[in-house]
């Protein structure tokens, strides 16, 4: 049997409805977190400017009482999705909200955030509501027990992805080192339970460890013989994960997605109640519906293509990325590094002469203040902000320079930013922005290798 006709077969369809319903679960909790910690307010009512991604300046927050509505039909949306009612319309709604927070505000970057929009999204096109689900109750012509197998393996590929990347980009000296691990250890040894026998020494241990867990647990787990063993151990590594950072859903998102990987079967034999009657499906016929499958295949592989070569384009910019930050987002470098950083914006009117300088703090929360101070093109919008409302006041010449200090996994503070450089001057662009400092201090290796 050729890829086409195996990508087209029937599989099994429980473990792809059980994985809806742990995901629509997921998303409803999430939601009340949102609403139990008032982060709506926090983040998307309270702010009076927001960080906008390149190329969506234009979205902004609902006005009013606006998030909160939005937030609320995203845990409706959610609730749909877990129980399968207007399944299609719900899973398309629910990627279009939920991407719309995601990219409201760069200060509010998650990688977790990120890869539920894509899960929502390919939700929309996987039939995973033919089993379990109120649709099919009330509409038994859509009750089936099989499902095409790449609606399975697409699932699968865009999980397996975040953990290739995040253990390709752990190869770097200062990983290797042990940092900025060793930093972490050392501020959770209050922890209740685990924290007395945390210590620095464990440092090099547990790197060396996540590298090789997000190296190898796709292929373990995708090995038979090997799977139970790479279950038991993400368990263990996300349980841990959960304890040692506040990375809320994520960890619990990615237990229940590993499950996937198990046989498509596996939810019957702990007497799951799904339909065993096998359904036929001519779509699924690849002798009579061949052109359609290669368009079909030709949309996946352009997908996964993109999903494949968009987490590398940090190279092709020059410089350490976890310092100039340039191709980091979307790229799942997650927890790579510990970066602090103390901005001051210096104005200068040149029509007149008189300069002064501006605290983030006056014009952005402390979340905000916080992130835009590490990652240089924040930096850039918001002397582009306080430029423009210089000029709203009047002020038509004024020029905005950034006194940023950085320190990255240990190192002596320095400067991030060019401090002679007139940033309202500078486009924001995909290009490298040429006033970032170079890193002084190179990338370590292991020790006992320098």
């Amino acid at each position: 049997m050729t890829v086409m006709p195996r990508l087209f077969a029937p599989v099994d369809i429980a473990s792809l409805a059980c994985f809806r319903i742990a995901f629509g679960a997921l998303m409803a909790w999430e939601v009340t977190r949102y609403f139990g910690h008032r982060w709506i307010q926090a983040s998307y009512v309270q702010p009076t400017f927001h960080f906008k991604y390149y190329g969506f300046e234009w979205i902004e927050p609902w006005p009013g009482h606006g998030m909160y509505v939005h937030f609320a039909a995203l845990g409706a949306l959610a609730l749909c999705l877990m129980i399968v009612l207007f399944y299609r319309a719900a899973a398309g709604l629910f990627f279009l909200g939920v991407s719309y927070v995601f990219l409201l505000d760069q200060a509010y970057y998650l990688n977790h955030l990120y890869l539920i929009s894509l899960l929502s999204l390919l939700l929309v096109f996987v039939p995973a509501h033919r089993a379990l689900s109120f649709d099919a109750w009330r509409r038994p012509a859509l009750q089936a027990s099989t499902a095409p197998a790449w609606a399975l393996w697409l699932l699968r590929a865009q999980v397996g992805i975040p953990y290739f990347y995040a253990g390709l980009a752990k190869l770097n000296g200062d990983w290797l080192r042990g940092e900025p691990m060793r930093q972490w250890l050392a501020k959770g040894a209050s922890l209740p339970v685990i924290g007395p026998s945390l210590g620095t020494e464990w440092a090099t241990f547990f790197s060396y460890g996540a590298l090789v867990f997000d190296l190898l647990v796709v292929p373990a787990l995708l090995f038979r013989p090997s799977r139970p063993f790479a279950f038991a151990l993400a368990m263990v590594f996300h349980g841990l994960n959960a304890m040692l950072f506040s990375i809320g859903v994520f960890p619990w998102l990615m237990i229940a997605a590993t499950t996937l990987f198990f046989p498509p079967e596996w939810p019957r034999r702990f007497g799951v109640p799904l339909p065993r009657s096998p359904v036929t499906d001519p779509a699924w016929d690849a002798a009579r519906l061949l052109p359609r499958q290669r368009a079909a295949l030709a949309v996946l592989g352009g997908y996964l293509a993109v999903q494949l070569l968009f987490p590398l384009r940090h190279f092709l910019y020059p410089g350490n990325v976890n310092w100039t930050e340039e191709g980091h987002r979307f790229s799942w470098h997650m927890k790579l590094r510990d970066k602090e950083a103390r901005a001051l914006f210096r104005l200068r009117d040149a029509s007149t002469g008189t300069t002064w300088e501006v605290s983030p703090r006056w014009h952005l929360t402390r979340r905000q203040a916080e992130e835009m101070a590490s990652r240089p093109d924040m930096i850039l919008q918001f002397a582009h902000h306080l430029a423009a409302e210089a000029r709203r006041r009047g002020q038509a010449r004024v020029e905005v320079r950034a006194l940023v200090t950085a320190t990255l996994n240990g190192r002596r503070p320095q400067a991030l930013v060019d401090p002679e450089v007139d940033l309202a001057k500078e486009p924001r662009s995909l290009r490298p922005a040429w006033w970032i400092m170079p890193l002084r201090e190179p990338l370590a290796g292991p020790r006992g290798l320098d």
